[in-house]
């Protein structure tokens, strides 16, 4: 017989332990046996409310690597607010030589000023730095359904009638993008899937009749270089972006600092007075202050005006890098997971970053 499974989650039902994923009470199985939906995804899409549940980082590679075996195309999706971030080229290794089509999603959180054209061909070289062979570079945005026509399109016709496996890290918009596409080729007017900010909602495979054969979404490949993987979900609230972006500008001298929030630094070490433009969720608060006084702005305001994080339970602590930029280009300094600052070039800047994560520099995307 069939496993039944949870059509928001894709984890398998199960009544013994209200621990693990797939739990609903034997009762409410009873009532409807068909499309049942766990508890877990039932609470969260009802009432926003998180159930913790017991799954491992092997749990989700086993589940993904088992899309080597299959004759299919592959559709990365990645959040282009946070690329590195989501890009795991290790995508390659766990799912063979498969046809890989990798779409930029949330498009709509960057500036409607952004050309378009140069952000793919951006996106093209930073793919292909990391070892990526895609058919072809998508952009759209999932929650707002621009170019998702567009985007239909191009994934049938690299199809050819195969199964469509979505892919990509935790969060990035998976099954928001599953859900768009499946109302832009069905009349079906609700979510099919559970959508949340919660890292992990999608637990297992979650096959979909589309056209003549699935798309299947599968869970979050976890990319323990971002930082919402150690923060509380009140955290991860305030860095989320949600809507488009406003750049905030800041003309620094040499020995001034930025905090952004709590989370991150950077001091001007030496340059002249020039822009940093910083693209982070607007809820973030970006605090302005000389590096002399940083150790004393930091120490008398952490988890109060530099929040997040809320509290020492989050455990943030920042290490120190070190970046130059040369040439006669833009540079982003980035923080995987959070955010990037946009710099010119001549510049020695020190970055603080969470001790365990890496922060990094490259040629500006925008």
């Amino acid at each position: 017989m069939e496993e039944l499974k949870c059509i928001g989650c894709g984890a398998v039902i199960q009544s013994t332990d209200n621990q693990l994923p797939g739990f609903i009470p034997e009762s409410k199985l009873k009532d409807n046996p068909e499309n049942v939906v766990c508890r877990r995804c039932f609470r969260l899409k009802n009432y926003n409310e998180i159930t913790p549940v017991k799954i491992t980082k092997d749990d989700y590679v086993n589940i993904i690597s088992e899309i080597g075996d299959k004759d299919c195309l592959i559709v990365k999706i990645i959040d282009i607010f946070d690329v590195e971030g989501t890009l795991i080229p290790q995508i390659r290794r766990l799912t063979n030589d498969n046809d890989l089509l990798i779409i930029g999603n949330k498009m709509d959180l960057l500036p409607k000023s952004l050309k378009r054209n140069k952000l793919i061909h951006n996106l093209r070289k930073m793919i292909s730095d990391n070892n990526l062979k895609p058919v072809d570079v998508l952009l759209m945005s999932a929650k707002k359904n621009h170019f998702i026509d567009e985007t239909l399109e191009v994934i049938l016709e690299y199809a050819k009638n195969r199964d469509v496996y979505i892919v990509g890290a935790t969060n990035v918009g998976k099954s928001t993008f599953i859900n768009s596409l499946i109302k832009a080729n069905t009349s079906l007017k609700d979510d099919l899937i559970t959508v949340s900010n919660v890292n992990g909602t999608t637990l297992n495979l979650i096959k979909i009749p589309f056209e003549n054969n699935f798309i299947i979404d599968t869970p979050g490949l976890i990319n323990d270089n971002q930082i919402t993987h150690y923060l509380t979900q009140k955290s991860i609230d305030v860095i989320t972006p949600k809507k488009e972006i406003k750049p905030r500008n800041f003309q620094l001298n040499s020995d001034q600092t930025l905090f952004m929030g709590g989370l991150a630094r950077i001091d001007y070490i030496k340059g002249e007075k020039t822009g940093f433009v910083c693209y982070f969720n607007n809820e973030l608060y970006i605090h302005r202050t000389k590096t002399i006084n940083s150790e004393k702005v930091y120490e008398d305001n952490i988890y109060k005006l530099l929040s997040p994080p809320f509290s020492d339970s989050e455990e943030i602590k920042l290490k120190r890098h070190q970046f130059k930029t040369y040439s006669k280009t833009k540079y982003d300094i980035v923080f995987p997971g959070l955010g990037f600052i946009t710099v010119k070039e001549n510049t020695v800047i020190d970055v603080y970053y969470k001790d365990n994560l890496t922060p990094y520099v490259r040629e500006s995307i925008l």
